[in-house]
């Protein structure tokens, strides 16, 4: 299992746009949900405003062939949202440890 952790800073006023979109439950968890080996999305808030997002995936292969098969929602998406951050930066992507 992997986790791929990206953190962001929220623009003011987009908050609760950003919260529904990349939540548990939310658009990114919805695309990622269409391919296999996808194994859900957490969505954390720091005490100083930081989000960070942790999507789970079974193998660094299958992510990667969800972005291959899926690369024009996926950057439909990623444009719809690119508004709400200041900042986005991916941290990594984290091998589960047993």
């Amino acid at each position: 299992m992997i986790a791929i952790i990206w953190r962001y800073q929220v623009k003011p006023g987009s908050v609760a746009a950003f919260e529904q979109a990349y939540g548990s439950a939310g658009a990114w968890a919805e695309l990622f949900a269409t391919g296999a080996g996808y194994a859900g999305t957490e969505l954390l808030r720091g005490s100083d405003g930081t989000y960070l997002t942790v999507d789970r995936w079974r193998t660094p292969g299958d992510f990667e062939r969800f972005l291959a098969q899926h690369k024009t929602p996926y950057a439909a998406l990623d444009a719809a949202c690119e508004d709400w951050t200041l900042e986005e930066t991916r941290l990594g992507v984290f091998e589960t440890l047993p």
